[in-house]
């Protein structure tokens, strides 16, 4: 820590033990640089200058404990020390994942007072040291920062809580290897830092560069091995690397992106994110030009066939599974950049050229409508590949004298440069909504600047992967502040997320965001200076740029922010905001005018998923709520079914009083929708007016409900605020799983003629997965009465219970009657048939099993006479038919291939058929949860039964084959058009009751083949373009 009473100290020198390799060693400074003059002033807005923000919050102990879905322990830290007003979410998620220190041990922290000083204690002091305060402005700095994390207005991306204080405050890594690459300031160039924390990593988001050769090629997979194991998300434009149908100067064809694509996709497969078991997050894209653009279209569905292949084989069809484990391409995500012409011509039916990497001569004449359509299938069939707009990316591209951008981060809110990093930090909104309804837009701006400077501070102070990164990092100085709860903020207003006046709020305060960041970046630059890439256009990997510099690229692109103003959606309500946001820009213009910007992009909106939990928020970035009902998990164990807090606020807005309210909310708490509800041929009103209905609907459709919102208003809500962001938007647009391809094509149209620069879109059930079979907990049942019963009562139970405990011990068989009822089913693996004869009890489960195989007196039909008199005895003897499944199902052994059963399409045996299909018939739900194909159409793939016949079906010969053995599986599903969302009916009506005792049961209905959460196994839930898990906190990408 700096006292704020010693003077500033300058750096200690570093040896210079390199020659100068990089193009800032031999920099000057340009003329006409405004030089640097007194420090930032620092305004208490938030904090006390007489009470120390620790002391002006309400602390207690709690247990932080994260279980499985069975209740098993995997994470548990006792009396750690917390703020009152945290919710038990927010308190496992932060002590579970960025306290630091091994448990049970004295360097674990204990108390999110040592976390929040940690961090804010060494951004302060690195920003005296560095000259951006004095030190007692520093301190005020440590105090407002300070207040903000505590009171969960403002939060910093992961690796910043996990990294940034180790070394100066705990002394940790001072004796350990060498680190990661820092911009040395003294020496102008980037260089490895002596220690892995003294330069802690403090971005998640990199773009990185690759090159046509094999060494640059195989270099990017080492660096985005280091980048994973770090736990960081990098992507690439695979453009550069030529296609397959190009020539190589020494004869023959190259291999083409996609085969590179291969090793990428392993190493991000090997190379878990940060060191757990999560995978990776990644993007690749290609432009529309490639030659080998159609292959990278089809890539990533073609392999999601042979999974689903895989699967109908009885392979594991989960997230992490044997059968999505075996195919390619699941490690990362891919795009398609595509320009303004081909979108043109796609529109238009005209034909597309791709041409050649090296000499740009043409190579293929495709049909762009055609292409549009193959990246909506593929789309449809497994989420890839999304689209980039080559277009609107350039537009509002800040540094275009240095050169073009080709890629982004792998949830596509970073979008700039090459071999450049981003850290981010967002703001809880409705932090700032005031009692009376106003947004307080002082305080609001007070954060920005914050931080933003604390950001900015960060950035010279961090280590990055790669010297490259390092260098450029220092050059443009891209930071990415955002916000989440915008979901919460416009249902709390009592408006509808489909709506103007929505749109409005949200334009307004991304436009104040972005503009009073630009404007303390402009006055962070009057006192430390413009970002280097601002005068000169050169940086690591680009020598020769476009243009001399980027001034007036930079200009440029402020002055269009500024005009997109007055296209903020009129709203009288709003009209404040508005203003307030042309003043931001006017002054962000004018002091960029005097002094530059400090930072070449100031905001993004990212998927803020484990950080929102910090922060408590209901919903994350531009995403509208998921549900009205959240299951909130209670400190003693349990869970509380509770409505959105932001309902009642809602409610209130739209006039209800607190009686009528009452009603509302009551009958959301029972029938887990705010709209009307069919039961027993009755309709039960919510109490809420029609024509209020949208004001309340999310992303999801309610379980009991037919209301969700449609994909056209996330695409409206994302173009309200794309002008005023830097970067872009991380959103994945939902579909219902009935939606069609031209569903999709048409959204990709409407993003690009809304402006977008990037959208991912997903449609629910499209990944093959097996269902998840939920275990019920008890989790939230009710405790033991105490008081309980008479004695006498008690005295008689427990004699019962030791009655039943003493015959528990002995066998006793339940024996069939001597005339009962009997079900007989034919069967045919791989061609060889046989009979099941089941008989049953008087309650129709089943008693006894006869297997009987075409050909009597086989060794095989010997066995199963066997197996079929075992499993009669165990039957009858009380053993579950459940059990007998878990043991005898998914044997291996011929014969063994397809079936003519539609229920169970393949057999690893007879054994396994058998107890399959005994479970379809007596088990319930089974058929449900394990029949293949539950709402997937098939899709033909030409070839596969020939191969099918010659290497699934294994025969024996002693058995006969049946006469047919053909197999029927083109098997069309008619499209059928999406609800229209907003109200439209979806097909299906009101679902019965349900009982949610577990995280799962909550929402199971969301998505169909939603992955489970590989920290604690509960199902995971759509952020943006990744997952994150309900439970835990856990971030299935890097968000």
């Amino acid at each position: 820590m700096i006292d704020a009473r010693d003077q500033i100290l300058s750096p200690p020198p570093v040896q210079n033990r390199r020659r100068p390799t990089t193009l800032s060693a031999r920099r000057a400074t340009p003329r006409g640089v405004r030089s640097p003059r007194k420090a930032l002033s620092m305004e208490r807005i938030f904090s006390d200058a007489k009470v120390k923000p620790f002391d002006q919050v309400e602390w207690e102990k709690r247990h932080a404990e994260i279980t499985d879905d069975s209740g098993k322990v995997i994470f548990r830290q006792e009396n750690v020390e917390v703020p009152k007003s945290w919710s038990i979410l927010a308190t496992k998620v932060v002590v579970s994942k960025y306290f630091y220190g091994e448990q049970n041990t004295p360097e674990r922290e204990t108390s999110v007072r040592q976390l929040i000083h940690r961090v804010c204690r060494t951004i302060a002091d690195w920003g005296v040291r560095d000259g951006y305060f004095s030190k007692p402005d520093g301190e005020v700095f440590y105090e407002e920062l300070t207040w903000l994390c505590l009171n969960q207005y403002g939060a910093f991306n992961s690796p910043v809580w996990f990294n940034v204080g180790l070394y100066p405050q705990y002394g940790v890594g001072h004796n350990s290897a060498q680190g990661n690459w820092f911009f040395n300031r003294q020496t102008g160039r980037a260089e490895r830092a002596r220690t892995q924390y003294e330069y802690p990593q403090g971005s998640a988001c990199f773009i990185q560069s690759v090159e046509d050769n094999m060494e640059n090629i195989m270099r990017l997979a080492y660096s985005e091995a280091m980048l994973f194991k770090y736990g960081s998300g990098t992507g690439t434009d695979l453009t550069p690397i030529r296609s397959s149908k190009e020539k190589l100067s020494g004869g023959g064809r190259p291999s083409g992106p996609l085969s590179f694509l291969k090793v990428y996709d392993q190493v991000a497969n090997v190379v878990k994110s940060g060191g757990k078991t999560r995978r990776a997050a990644k993007m690749n894209t290609l432009k529309d030009w490639h030659g080998d653009i159609e292959e990278f279209i089809d890539a990533k569905q073609k392999e999601e066939k042979k999974a689903w292949a895989l699967i109908e084989q009885g392979y594991n069809g989960s997230y992490n599974g044997d059968a999505y484990g075996s195919v390619m391409y699941q490690n990362e995500n891919l795009s398609v950049r595509i320009s303004d012409a081909f979108m043109e011509a796609a529109l238009a039916g005209k034909e597309w050229w791709t041409r050649a990497v090296t000499t740009g001569q043409p190579l293929e004449k495709k049909d762009a409508r055609t292409l549009l359509n193959k990246i909506a299938e593929g789309t449809w069939v497994c989420g890839d590949p999304g689209l980039q707009y080559d277009g609107a990316i350039q537009k509002w591209h800040t540094c275009k004298g240095t050169e073009p951008i080709h890629s982004t981060n792998p949830c596509s809110e970073y979008v700039f440069l090459n071999n450049t990093a981003c850290n981010l930090a967002s703001l809880n909104l409705m932090k700032f909504k005031r009692d009376d309804g106003r947004f307080d837009l002082e305080r609001y701006k007070a954060a920005v600047r914050i931080f933003i400077t604390a950001q900015e501070i960060i950035v010279d102070n961090a280590s990055y992967p790669t010297q490259p990164i390092a260098e450029n990092s220092h050059y443009f100085r891209t930071l990415g502040l955002g916000y989440a709860n915008l979901g919460s903020l416009i249902m709390s207003y009592g408006l509808a997320y489909d709506s103007d006046e929505g749109r409005a709020l949200a334009g307004a305060l991304t436009a104040i965001l972005t503009g009073h960041a630009y404007e303390q970046s402009a006055q962070i630059a009057g006192v430390m200076g413009a970002f280097k890439g601002y005068h000169d256009a050169r940086c690591a990997d680009v020598p020769k740029p476009v243009a001399k510099d980027n001034v007036e690229s930079m200009l440029g692109v402020i002055k269009l922010h500024r005009s997109a103003v007055e296209e903020i959606q009129p709203s009288e309500e709003f009209n404040y905001l508005k203003e307030e946001a042309r003043h931001c820009w006017d002054r962000a213009l004018e002091l960029g005018q005097r002094f530059g910007y400090r930072n070449a992009q100031v905001t993004v909106l990212a998927p803020t998923g484990t950080i929102a939990f910090l922060m408590d928020c209901d919903t994350t970035g531009v995403e509208p709520d998921i549900a009205l009902v959240k299951y909130k998990l209670l400190a003693g164990g349990g869970m509380l079914k509770i409505v959105n807090r932001t309902v009642p606020e809602g409610l209130q807005c739209l006039g209800y009083s607190k009686a009528e309210s009452s009603v509302i909310i009551a009958h959301i708490e029972k029938f887990d929708t705010i709209e009307d509800v069919e039961e027993n041929g009755q309709t039960i009103k919510s109490g809420l007016k029609p024509g209020h209905l949208s004001v309340f609907d999310c992303a999801f459709k309610p379980y009991r409900g037919r209301r969700s919102i449609h994909y056209l208003a996330h695409l409206k809500m994302m173009a309200a605020a794309q002008p005023s962001i830097s970067g872009a938007i991380s959103k994945t647009v939902n579909l219902p799983n009935e939606c069609t391809v031209a569903d999709i094509a048409d959204a990709y149209i409407q993003a690009w003629k809304m402006g977008l620069k990037c959208v991912a879109i997903y449609r629910d059930g499209s990944k093959r997965s097996q269902p998840l079979n939920t275990k019920k907990t008890n989790e939230g049942g009710d405790a033991k009465a105490e008081g309980g019963p008479e004695t006498a009562r008690l005295k008689e139970l427990e004699a019962e219970v030791g009655k039943l405990r003493r015959e528990a011990g002995q066998p006793i068989r339940r024996r069939l009657p001597e005339t009962r009822t009997a079900i007989t089913h034919k069967f045919d693996i791989a061609g060889h048939e046989g009979y099941l004869t089941v008989g049953l009890f008087d309650d129709g489960q089943p008693g006894e099993l006869f297997i009987t195989m075409a050909k009597e007196g086989s060794t095989i039909g010997g066995l199963m006479d066997s197996i079929g008199t075992l499993t009669s005895m165990a039957l009858q003897y009380g053993v579950p038919l459940e059990a007998l499944v878990r043991k005898f199902a998914h044997q291996r052994f011929e014969p063994s291939g397809f079936t003519k059963n539609p229920e169970i399409r393949n057999a690893s045996s007879i054994t396994d058929y058998v107890f399959r299909w005994m479970a379809v018939q007596f088990i319930p739900g089974y058929r449900e949860n394990n029949t293949p194909n539950r709402s997937q159409p098939e899709l033909a793939m030409p070839g596969l039964m020939e191969e099918v016949k010659k290497k699934v079906n294994r025969p024996v010969p002693e058995l006969p084959l049946s006469e047919d053995t053909d197999f029927l599986v083109n098997v069309k599903a008619a499209p059928v058009r999406s609800p229209g969302g907003n109200g439209q009916p979806a097909k299906g009506g009101a679902a019965a009751n349900r009982i949610v005792a577990s995280l799962n049961d909550a929402v199971a209905h969301f998505q169909q083949d939603a992955p489970t959460c590989p920290n604690c196994g509960h199902v995971a839930v759509r952020n943006g373009a990744c997952f994150k898990c309900l439970n835990c906190g856990e971030s299935l990408g890097c968000s």
